[in-house]
């Protein structure tokens, strides 16, 4: 199975639950970014080891890493490998020299655990293709909002209509259109609401399902 890189890309604070990031991977050599909501710890965890910052006292990961080191077991790379009804998958592949085995994680704490021992990010093509985002797609949707916005302010004296909030524009089911969904979309990355961007993309794949 063909392995795809990725790159953290960033962290942004959960808007809606107090306590939760969305982690923000991206394909190294595509378009496609893969949010991941994890917990405060092991945001925190992460974070510092992007800054390259030294805690007072080693952290869970830290101490793995010491543990490992110790019984010369290195740390080859991680991998996030399967998405199963909206939860990450991921494996640590390991070796002791001798053998080469894998450890099933959370995605937080194998990134965690693998910036520690600086080895490379992968996942697979079944994993972005349900749960990636594609940029470009989103700054077409995004660029249609701006060019809207754009005709109004020409014509300021124009009346204008009264249009309805997103989550107001439905179809005959009941339920946001799929137009008014994609927009949501563009507009929560645009904003790096990464959490919301997810939960809308989630709901765009179980449509187009």
């Amino acid at each position: 199975m063909k392995k795809i890189p990725l790159e953290i890309l960033g962290l942004s604070s959960s808007q809606s639950q107090s306590g939760s990031f969305a982690l923000i991977l991206g394909e190294k050599h595509g378009n496609r970014r893969l949010p991941i909501i994890i917990g405060m710890f092991e945001a925190q965890s992460i974070a510092i080891q992007i800054e390259k910052i030294s805690p007072n006292r080693p952290l869970t990961h830290d101490l793995f890493k010491a543990f490992a080191e110790h019984v010369h077991v290195a740390i080859i790379e991680v991998v996030i490998s399967d998405l199963k009804e909206g939860v990450f998958y991921s494996r640590i592949v390991c070796s002791d020299g001798a053998t080469t085995f894998e450890i099933d994680a959370r995605p937080s704490d194998a990134i965690a655990i693998g910036l520690r021992f600086g080895v490379p990010i992968f996942t697979v093509e079944s994993v972005l293709s349900e749960a990636g985002i594609i940029l470009s797609d989103m700054d077409e949707a995004s660029e249609e909002d701006d060019d809207d916005d754009r005709d109004e302010d020409d014509d300021e004296d124009a009346p204008r209509p009264t249009t309805p909030r997103a989550t107001e524009a439905r179809d005959p089911s009941g339920q946001v259109s799929l137009d008014e969904l994609t927009k949501m979309l563009a507009q929560a990355l645009e904003k790096e609401d990464y959490e919301k961007a997810a939960k809308i993309r989630d709901e765009l794949n179980k449509r187009n399902g």
